[in-house]
C-alpha cells in the first residue's frame, strides 16, 4: 500500500477537477492555489508533476544487477551509510551557523536598544529608542523579504513542500541549492528582526535539502562544478535520503534524534521500510551530536562535553530542595491536563482558521500583485510588531521585586544555564532599581530564553502580564506565519502555549489554592497543548518533548494533552501544515480517504470522454491528440464483434523515455551508463519541442510496426538509478508479471517517441507540441485497484 501514495491511485482522487491547462511560473506555482469564486474552495493544481519512486523492473535492469555479486553490493551499501552520516554532519553544522549568526545579531540589538532605553527613561528621549529598535528590525525583515524574492519556495517553515515531495510530488526548486541559502540566511534574517518566528521549522526544510543535493555531488545551480559519481540519482534513492535529511533537522532543532526520526514517519515521509529506519536514526544522531559537540565547545570552551544536544533547549524540571511538598505532576492533574488539551485544540483550530483566511486574502490582493507588495507587506508586520512589543512593555508591563531565585536561579533554571543568563534575560526595562519588568523579560529576549523564563522562574509573571502577552503573541503570530520570509512556527507555539499554562498555573494557585501544583509543568502541557492544536502531532511531538526535557514521567501528560489537542482541533478543522498544503493545490494523496470515497465507483468519477489510439493509428491523428491534450496516458482500444472497447498491453513513464528523443538507434550498455550518469530527472515540459530536434531517419517500413513494439515492451527504457542490491525489497508479484498482466495505457512519451523516430522527418520538423502538465486522469483509475505499486502516470 505504500508504493499506492505516488501512484495511479492518485489518479482517480483529482480527475474531476482537472480540465484546461493554464500555464504557470514556479513561482506561481509554489505560492498559489485554484480558488474557485463560488464556493471558495482550493482546487488541486493541474500543473504538478510527480517524481518516479518507482522502480523500473526491465532486462536492461536485470542485466545489471546480475552483474553485481556480494563484494559489490557491501560497498555500494557502505556508500549509503557515508552519505547518511555526512547528510547528519552537514544539517548540524547548518543548525550551527544559524544559531551562531542569529544570537549574535540578537545581543547586538538587544545590546544597543537597552542602553538607549536605559538613557533615554531619564532624558525621556524613548522615541529615540523606538526609531533603533525599527531600525534594527527593518534592515533584517528586508533582507529576509529579498531572499525569498530570489527563491520565493524559501518562503515559510518548508515543511508542507517537504511533505508532499515526499509523497511523491514534484514542487519546483523545492531542494536545489539555491533554496538552501535563501533558507539559512532568511530564517536568520528573520529571527533577529524581531518577528514572531522560529528558526527550527526551517531547519527541517535545510535537513532535507542538504539530503537531496549532497549524494548527487553535483548541482544544477553550480553546472560547472561536476564528480563522476553515478550513485543516487535516481527520485527513489533521493526520496530516502530527503526523509533522512528532514529527520536530521527535527534532531539537530531539538536534541530529539529518536523524535526527528518519527517526525519523517508520522508527518513526512510516504515511503518506509525497515532498512530506512536505521538509516533515519543514524543521520538524526549524527546532526544531534554535531551540533551538541560545536556548540558545547564555543559556548562553554568545554570540547567534548557535550551539553547542548540542540538548537533549543528546555532545560532539567526539578523541584526546589526546599520544598518538601513539591511535585512536578500527581495523578489529580491529569484531569487538568485533559481540560487544557481541549482548551489548546480549540485555540489551535482558532489559529489555524484565522491563518486559513489571512493566507486566502494574500492570494487575492497581495500575491497578484508585484514582487514589492510582498516586501512592503513584511515591512509592515515588522513595524507594527516592534511597535506593538515596545509600547506594551512601556504601558502594559508591570515592574516586580527581584527574588532570590530571579537573582540566582540555581534551582529553577536547569543546569546549561548560567546565573550569568538568568539574570541578563530579566528586563528592567522602564523599571526602578531592584525591580523588572515582567512583559519586557518576555518580549526583549530571545523566544528560546522566554519559553525557559516560563518553564522555570516561579512567581515571575502576574496574570494580567500572563493574558495580555497571550493574545498579543497569539494575534501577530498567526498574522506573521504566511508572510514571505521564512518562518518557522514550533517555537511561537511553545512560547504562547507555555504562557497559556504559567496562566492557568497562577490561577489554579493563587483562586483556588492548589499551592503544591509545579508552575513549570502547566507551562510545558499548555505549550504542548497549543501546539499540538495547531500542527496536530502526537507520537513525533511526544518524543521530541520528552527528549527536550530529559524526563522520561512526563511522557503520559503530554501524550494524553497531546491526542485531546488532536481531536478537538480535528473535529473543526486540519493541521497548519495541511491547510498550507491544501491551500497550494498540492494534490497530496492523504494516509486514508474520506468514508463518501468508498461508496464511489470508478464511473462516478472517470472522464466519460476519452481520447483513445488504435494500435495502426494515422500520423495526423497522432499529431493532432498530442496537440489538443494535456494528459499523459491514452488508452490503446481495438473494436471487437460486440463493438466493444478492451485494452492491449503497454504501461511506461515519460521520464524513463524521454532520452529516447535524442538517437534512433541506442545500445542498452551505452544508455545505461548515460542515465546513470546524468543528474537530474526529465520533466514533461521537455517535450515541447521534442520534434524540433534532429533526428536520424529510419526505414519507413520499420514504423508500421514501432507502435505494436512499444506495446509488447520491446523497448522499455531504463531506470534512472543505480540497482539496489535487494531485489526482493518491494518487488511484489505483481510488479515481477507487471509486463504480462497489466493491460491498457500507453503514455504521451511513446507517442512523442514514435513521431520522432519516423514522423518528423517526413513532416519536415514542423510539429511543436504542447507542454505536457498534470492534467487529466481518464481511464488510470480503471487500473488503479489492480496495480498499487504502478508510478503515476501522466
Amino acid at each position: 500500500m505504500a508504493g499506492c501514495r505516488g501512484s495511479l491511485c492518485c489518479c482517480c482522487r483529482w480527475c474531476c477537477c482537472c480540465g484546461e491547462r493554464e500555464t504557470r511560473t514556479p513561482e506561481e506555482l509554489t505560492i498559489l492555489g485554484e480558488t474557485q469564486e463560488e464556493e471558495d474552495e482550493i482546487l488541486p493544481r493541474k500543473d504538478y508533476e510527480s517524481l518516479d519512486y518507482d522502480r523500473c523492473i526491465n532486462d536492461p535492469y536485470l542485466e545489471v544487477l546480475e552483474t553485481m555479486d556480494n563484494k559489490k553490493g557491501r560497498r555500494y551499501e557502505a556508500v549509503k551509510w557515508m552519505m547518511v552520516f555526512a547528510i547528519g554532519v552537514c544539517t548540524g553544522l547548518v543548525g550551527l551557523f544559524v544559531d551562531f549568526f542569529v544570537r549574535l545579531f540578537t545581543q547586538l540589538k538587544f545590546g544597543v536598544v537597552q542602553a538607549s532605553v536605559e538613557e533615554c527613561s531619564q532624558k525621556g528621549c524613548l522615541a529615540l529608542s523606538l526609531l533603533e529598535l525599527l531600525g534594527f528590525n527593518l534592515t533584517f525583515v528586508f533582507f529576509a523579504s529579498l531572499l525569498v524574492l530570489i527563491e520565493p519556495v524559501a518562503a515559510g517553515s518548508g515543511i508542507p513542500e517537504i511533505k508532499c515531495y515526499l509523497n511523491g510530488v514534484k514542487v519546483p526548486g523545492i531542494v536545489r541549492l539555491r533554496t538552501l541559502l535563501c533558507k539559512v540566511f532568511g530564517v536568520l534574517f528573520s529571527v533577529a528582526g524581531g518577528l514572531f518566528v522560529g528558526k527550527e521549522g526551517p531547519m527541517i526544510h535545510s535537513g532535507a535539502v542538504v539530503g537531496a543535493g549532497l549524494p548527487q555531488f553535483q548541482s544544477i545551480s553550480l553546472r560547472k562544478i561536476q564528480f563522476n559519481f553515478p550513485y543516487f540519482r535516481s527520485d527513489r534513492d533521493k526520496r530516502d535520503f530527503v526523509s533522512a535529511g528532514a529527520a536530521a533537522g527535527v534532531a539537530a532543532a531539538f536534541g530529539a534524534p529518536i523524535g526527528g526520526t518519527l517526525f519523517s514517519l508520522e508527518e513526512g515521509s510516504s515511503f518506509w521500510n525497515q532498512g530506512l529506519t536505521w538509516k533515519v536514526l543514524f543521520c538524526s544522531m549524527s546532526a544531534t551530536f554535531t551540533l551538541n559537540f560545536f556548540r558545547s565547545g564555543i559556548q562553554f570552551g568545554s570540547w567534548g562535553s557535550f551539553q547542548l544536544p540542540g538548537l533549543l533547549n528546555f532545560g532539567e524540571f526539578k523541584c526546589s530542595d526546599s520544598d518538601k511538598k513539591c511535585h512536578l505532576w500527581t495523578a489529580m492533574d491529569l484531569g487538568f491536563f485533559v481540560v487544557m488539551g481541549v482548551v489548546g485544540g480549540l485555540l489551535g483550530a482558532t489559529f489555524n482558521c484565522l491563518n486559513k483566511r489571512l493566507a486566502k486574502y494574500r492570494m487575492r490582493n497581495v500575491h497578484p500583485k508585484p514582487k514589492l507588495v510582498r516586501v512592503l507587506e513584511s515591512l509592515l508586520v515588522s513595524v507594527v510588531t516592534t511597535v506593538v512589543v515596545f509600547v506594551a512593555s512601556m504601558v502594559l508591563g508591570e515592574c516586580r521585586q527581584m527574588s532570590s531565585a530571579s537573582q540566582v536561579g540555581n534551582d529553577s533554571f536547569p543546569l546549561q544555564v548560567t546565573s550569568e543568563e538568568v539574570n541578563s534575560s530579566i528586563k528592567t526595562f522602564f523599571c526602578p532599581n531592584e525591580t523588572y519588568n515582567d512583559m519586557a523579560t518576555l518580549f526583549f529576549n530571545p523566544q528560546e530564553s522566554g519559553i525557559l523564563q516560563l518553564f522555570h522562574q516561579d512567581s515571575t509573571f502576574s496574570p494580567i502580564t500572563l493574558a495580555l502577552f497571550f493574545v498579543l503573541y497569539f494575534m501577530l503570530a498567526c498574522w506573521t506565519y504566511g508572510i514571505s520570509v521564512p518562518s518557522g512556527l514550533f517555537v511561537p507555539s511553545l512560547l504562547c502555549g507555555a504562557a497559556f499554562g504559567r496562566l492557568v498555573a497562577n490561577v489554579l494557585k493563587s483562586y483556588i489554592g492548589l499551592g503544591h501544583i509545579y508552575s513549570g509543568t502547566f507551562a510545558l502541557i499548555g505549550a504542548a497543548a497549543f501546539l499540538g492544536g495547531v500542527v496536530r502531532m502526537t507520537i513525533s511531538l511526544t518524543v521530541i518533548l520528552i527528549e527536550s526535557t530529559n524526563e522520561i514521567s512526563y511522557g503520559l501528560p503530554i501524550m494524553i494533552t497531546l491526542m485531546v489537542a488532536k481531536w478537538t482541533g480535528d473535529f473543526f478543522n486540519k493541521g497548519i501544515y495541511d491547510i498550507h498544503v491544501g491551500l497550494r493545490g498540492v494534490p497530496l494523496l492523504e494516509w486514508e480517504t474520506k468514508v463518501e470515497m468508498d461508496k464511489l465507483r470508478a464511473s462516478d468519477i472517470m472522464e466519460p470522454n476519452l481520447t483513445y489510439v488504435y494500435p495502426h493509428t494515422r500520423i495526423q491523428s497522432l499529431v493532432s491528440i498530442l496537440r489538443t491534450t494535456v494528459h499523459h496516458a491514452f488508452p490503446v482500444v481495438t473494436e471487437n464483434r460486440g463493438n466493444e472497447k478492451e485494452f492491449m498491453k503497454g504501461n511506461q513513464l515519460i521520464s524513463n523515455n524521454i532520452k529516447y528523443k535524442k538517437c534512433s538507434i541506442l545500445t542498452r550498455a551505452g544508455e545505461q551508463r548515460r542515465r546513470s550518469q546524468s543528474m537530474k530527472s526529465y520533466p514533461s515540459s521537455e517535450l515541447r519541442n521534442v520534434c524540433d530536434e534532429h533526428v536520424t531517419s529510419e526505414d519507413p517500413g520499420e514504423k508500421e510496426d514501432l507502435l505494436q513494439q512499444m506495446l509488447e515492451r520491446r523497448y522499455t527504457p531504463y531506470p534512472n538509478l543505480y540497482p539496489d542490491q535487494s531485489p526482493s525489497e518491494d518487488w511484489t508479484m505483481e510488479e515481477r508479471f507487471r509486463p504480462l498482466t497489466f493491460h491498457g495505457l500507453i503514455l504521451r512519451s511513446q507517442l512523442v517517441t514514435l513521431l520522432v523516430r519516423g514522423v518528423c522527418y517526413s513532416e519536415s520538423q514542423s510539429v511543436t507540441l504542447p507542454v505536457a502538465a498534470f492534467g487529466v486522469r481518464t481511464v488510470s483509475v480503471g487500473i488503479a485497484e489492480r496495480q498499487p505499486a504502478a508510478p503515476l502516470l501522466r
